[in-house]
């Protein structure tokens, strides 16, 4: 069985600050090495390295930090996209190739630099001016591709999740990272030790805060960041009891209308509600993570302990990979669960173990 020995990430940093001038490579590479140096792996002895990217526009950016970070030239790179669930999925991959002997150390996990993200333009079959777009398509149909908040305001409609109960989520999320000491899973970079987003919500301020659609508020809704994130998965024969047993993952797809709910199918795929120390659920949205919570009839109180992306940000293709590097710094004893949901109705869930249960 596959056991994740090491994770690391950087500060998850809102688009446009202190990572703005990074590329994909500068955030990655120095994560990829701080997961070696921790578990004392020599870097030649590295397999693969799958990493999660949605919008750096290709050119397969996980063998470029492979290179960067000084890997063999054996090690390809692998690079995926699954839009959000894409880092937790590398896992899940990287967990497929060792169960099953392909490889013995693999690096996986994602980066995503919202700052440096390449313009993204539709050419025009008549010869007129490129079109610029912002979302990618992620369904065949355009009255079953909503945007984002559009969806997660519609689950909160359907599902009676008010704006206080929303609210409500957000200032835990945020009062629960303020008092969260992260330090050992963060490596510091351009001079940035922590997450600097969270703060101290108030009523006051949550009524300030601008309505991005319905009752879902800036407060509410995760802002694009820029950060990376790696686990590195082993061999139980390499593990030696180290680390967390990876026990199980699926990902599965869903209704593309209501994406945020697509996470409840997969984390009954691996969970038959035994006792759970910890889960981490990823807060795209608030009304996404109460939803999921509420569908897979989690324990709120064992939720995102040092709070979530609410309070940290969302960098796509690392967000999932971040939920684990938590699970693997947090979880000390007994079962946990990390799950994400993306664009295009698709939920991703990952449960492991501690060697300490």
């Amino acid at each position: 069985m596959a056991r994740l020995i090491a994770a690391r990430r950087t500060a998850v940093v809102p688009r446009g600050g202190a990572f703005a001038r990074l590329s994909i490579e500068d955030l990655a590479a120095p994560v990829l090495l701080a997961c070696l140096a921790d578990a004392g792996i020599n870097p030649a002895q590295v397999d693969e390295v799958i990493l999660s990217n949605a919008l750096g526009a290709g050119g397969n950016p996980a063998r470029r930090v492979a290179l960067v970070a000084g890997l063999p030239e054996t090690v390809a790179g692998l690079t995926i996209d699954r839009q959000c669930a894409g880092g937790l999925d590398a896992i899940l991959l990287a967990k497929a190739l060792v169960d099953c002997g392909a490889a013995d150390i693999v690096l996986a996990g994602g980066v995503e630099s919202y700052s440096r993200r390449p313009l993204r333009l539709a050419t025009d079959p008549d010869g007129g001016p490129p079109a610029p777009y912002d979302q990618a398509r992620f369904t065949p149909w355009p009255d079953r591709d909503p945007d984002m908040a559009e969806a997660a305001e519609a689950l909160a409609h359907r599902l009676s999740i008010a704006r206080n109960r929303q609210e409500a989520w957000a200032m835990q999320s945020h009062a629960k990272a303020l008092a969260a000491d992260l330090s050992a899973e963060i490596v510091p970079l351009n001079g940035v030790t922590g997450d600097a987003f969270a703060r101290i919500l108030t009523q006051r301020l949550l009524a300030k805060a601008p309505v991005v659609t319905g009752s879902i508020t800036a407060a509410t809704a995760a802002v694009a960041a820029d950060a990376a994130a790696v686990c590195l998965v082993v061999s139980d024969r390499l593990a030696q009891g180290r680390g967390l047993a990876l026990l199980g993952g699926a990902t599965l797809g869903g209704n593309p209308v209501e994406p945020g709910l697509a996470p409840i199918a997969a984390i009954r795929r691996i969970w038959r509600g035994e006792l759970l120390q910890q889960a981490e659920i990823m807060e795209a949205y608030a009304v996404q993570a109460l939803a999921v919570i509420d569908g897979a009839g989690l324990d709120p109180t064992i939720v995102n302990p040092a709070g979530g992306s609410l309070a940290r940000g969302h960098p796509i293709g690392a967000s999932g990979a971040i939920l684990a590097v938590r699970l693997f710094h947090s979880l000390k004893q007994g079962r946990g669960l990390a799950a994400i949901a993306a664009a295009g109705g698709i939920g991703t869930a990952l449960l492991a173990e501690a060697s300490g249960a």
